[in-house]
């Protein structure tokens, strides 16, 4: 059973749907009691990162998911603002993040480029996969997924690095440690890439 997080702060239904159309059961809650017996478990979100922390900590969800991702090591896709708020903060807020990567969400700068790229980063793109990871079959040899964002991830241990893509730059799309890993992309959107990639959440995890 799939457990997705619903803070009020998510794109529920396309990932839930994508779930069911691969054939995996699914719950979608904010209740902490279900949440105590999930064997796996989404963090999905949109929206600006403050507002996510801080429905997180309102729904009274922060404790028991430390519980079951730091303590159990239950395995957690963050999705989008989900990955970002994993990260110990952001620059587009003052909240503190949930802290499971050593890494920070930042801006898009564009001051040293010739061309000055639109923000939000929006649109297909090429993602290079960094290190293996169940996520990715070792026979995939085409990687394109859909974004929306204007802050990326900032690793600051290069091997918590999941996925690159570029926009302007190189920038960390991706994390992953341990049982924990996220993806700034949103695997709902992706078509057959996104579907692979939950297939395979679904399948090796």
């Amino acid at each position: 059973m799939i457990t997705v997080i619903d803070y009020g702060a998510g794109n529920i239904g396309s990932i839930v749907n994508m779930f069911k159309r691969l054939g995996a059961a699914t719950i979608t809650t904010s209740d902490p009691v279900c949440i105590k017996e999930a064997s796996k478990l989404v963090l999905p979100g949109v929206g600006s990162f403050d507002v996510g922390i801080s429905k997180l900590k309102e729904s009274g969800l922060v404790e028991i998911l430390n519980q079951k991702v730091i303590e159990e090591k239950i395995p957690i896709l963050g999705i989008c603002l989900g990955v970002q708020l994993m990260t110990k903060g952001s620059e587009e807020g003052n909240l503190p993040g949930l802290g499971w990567f050593n890494a920070e969400t930042i801006k898009f700068k564009f001051d040293d480029l010739q061309t000055k790229l639109k923000i939000p980063h929006m649109g297909w793109a090429d993602t290079i996969v960094k290190k293996a990871s169940p996520l990715f079959s070792a026979n995939e040899e085409e990687h394109r997924y859909y974004y929306v964002h204007s802050y990326h991830l900032s690793a600051n241990n290069e091997n918590d690095i999941l996925v690159k893509a570029h926009y302007g730059y190189e920038f960390a799309a991706g994390l992953e440690k341990e049982n924990i890993m996220g993806v700034q992309f949103h695997p709902e959107k992706s078509h057959k890439f996104g579907m692979r990639l939950f297939k395979n959440f679904i399948d090796n995890i």
